[in-house]
């Protein structure tokens, strides 16, 4: 099914999602192909709970194509990783907020998540489901 059309959109819920950021890249918000839906992304947060080191982020978001010629707006081929956040330092004690604008997630679409240190990092994410 495709991606709603976001003028004729009749069900919109509220989501969050949660991880504890590790050295392994995982996926945070999945937007599975086939959902019908589009995930409106508003938040990224991205917290140091350590009391003295600081970490470093890298947050991506993966877009799928359909075919293997699918290409984005620059030209590049899909089904690769964008960085939102390319190893950005968060300080011991603090927070960082990543998204300054709203990002749509359209099926197949995931955000990713790795740190260069295990639990020292939090993420957290607000989105909604249109439908």
């Amino acid at each position: 099914m495709a991606a709603p059309n976001l003028v004729a959109v009749s069900t919109i819920n509220g989501k969050s999602n949660i991880a504890n950021v590790t050295t392994v890249t995982s996926n945070v918000v999945v937007n599975g192909i086939g959902s019908g839906k589009v995930f409106k992304l508003n938040t990224i947060l991205i917290s140091n709970v350590d009391g003295t080191n600081s970490g470093n982020v890298t947050v991506g978001l993966y877009k799928a194509g359909n075919t293997g010629s699918q290409r984005s707006a620059d030209g590049t081929l899909a089904n690769t990783v964008f960085s939102l956040a390319n190893v950005v330092t968060v300080p011991a004690k603090s927070t960082l907020d990543l998204l300054s604008k709203t990002v749509y997630m359209e099926e197949g679409d995931v955000i990713t998540v790795k740190s260069d240190a295990n639990n020292r990092l939090h993420m957290i994410t607000s989105f909604e489901e249109l439908s």
